[in-house]
């Protein structure tokens, strides 16, 4: 793999939108004496969360439960690890949930109970996604996929890819099961071969043995630990997990999809200097919507993810202050004329992202639409 052309923003004209509304934001928690940081309220969400995801678990192991009950816990786990995703280890990756880096590094790894890599997430989600939003070929979030096509710029035109629409929600529940088994192993390769994975040899072996221990345990402690030391039945354990995975993949893969790969969002691409002709800020008010920002149950649950634009611009800011600032934000970008993008409630926005799944799904599409 060779190394990736570097891209850059250069705006054919200077913008203050960021400047500004970067301003006004830190002048708010100056004002209202707030930290950027979580507040007791994000500290109970933790709680909950975790709690969710881990005593349905434990229960099962030290109370014998019939199958219907069995698969009701492990669909709690499921609901509650995609919440713990959104909302814990998303803030914490970022640095948002903590101003001590400790706290943020130990939170960060509660990724490891969905089965994957806060090594590889980092580089994938900090790096490419938030700095190359929608651009194809860059932002990972939105590659190529054999049964997939999430920008008009992929290569993709086979003739299935009409129904992508349709079948697209079935691949998104098996998505943390394929991370779990599949996804990290040539990820790290490709970023260590890319040059986005900087460490010397030795130092990425061990990271590379870590993520390989990681998985063995994980898989361990969920499908062989259960009926090995509390002899809960195989076919109960393999259909809980599978269970719990598929609900957290599908509701994990939506909450991000329809932040970006929606109706109204761009996907532009750089010149052959690697250079895109737009200011970043403005790049990611083009690239990033906002969904159903009046709901106080969904932004709970998705960790502010209804509030990507905002957490584009800020994403050191935890999400427990978004629906504060997104205030100013959208007053800013008005007066500088840049797109506040949004989806007023989650069944537009879900039905955003099936209508942008079926017009990148035509087989005539590649000559296109940005």
């Amino acid at each position: 793999m060779e190394k990736r052309k570097t891209i850059r923003f250069i705006a054919k004209e200077r913008n203050l939108f960021f400047t500004t509304v970067k301003k006004r934001v830190d002048a708010y928690f100056e004002e209202k004496k707030l930290s950027k940081h979580a507040n007791f309220t994000m500290v109970v969400k933790t709680i909950v969360l975790l709690g969710g995801y881990i005593m349905p678990f434990v229960l099962m192991l030290l109370i014998p439960v019939p199958f219907w009950a069995s698969m009701l816990l492990w669909a709690v786990m499921g609901v509650s690890l995609a919440g713990v995703g959104m909302s814990v280890m998303h803030d914490a990756n970022h640095g948002a949930y903590s101003g001590n880096q400790t706290v943020n590094t130990i939170l960060g790894y509660t990724l490891g109970l969905l089965g994957g890599s806060t090594h590889n997430w980092k580089i994938q989600h900090n790096v490419l996604h938030h700095n190359f939003t929608n651009i194809a070929h860059v932002d990972e979030d939105i590659n190529n996929k054999v049964f997939l096509k999430l920008s008009p710029h992929h290569d993709g035109n086979k003739g299935f890819l009409r129904f992508q629409h349709i079948y697209a929600f079935l691949l998104y529940s098996i998505s943390t099961l394929y991370w779990v088994i599949y996804k990290d192993f040539p990820q790290f390769i490709r970023y260590v071969k890319g040059g986005l994975n900087k460490d010397e040899k030795p130092k990425a072996a061990a990271a590379f043995a870590l993520i390989v221990l990681h998985k063995l345990v994980y898989l361990f402690v969920f499908l062989v630990m259960p009926t090995l030391f509390f002899g809960v039945p195989f076919y109960t354990v393999l259909a809980g997990f599978m269970l719990m995975h598929a609900l957290a993949g599908l509701i994990l893969t939506m909450v991000f999809q329809l932040a970006h790969t929606v109706e109204g969002t761009t996907h532009p691409l750089p010149n052959a200097d690697g250079i895109v002709e737009n200011d970043w800020a403005v790049h990611q008010m083009n690239t990033t919507v906002n969904f159903s920002p009046n709901s106080k149950l969904i932004s709970w649950y998705v960790g502010g993810l209804n509030f990507q634009v905002e957490h584009h611009l800020f994403p050191k800011v935890c999400h427990v202050h978004y629906p504060q600032i997104a205030a100013i934000v959208k007053q800013t970008a008005l007066e500088f004329g840049v797109p506040y993008l949004q989806n007023d409630t989650f069944v537009q926005a879900l039905n955003a992202h099936i209508a942008a799944l079926q017009r990148f799904g035509m087989v005539d599409l590649d000559e296109a639409i940005v």
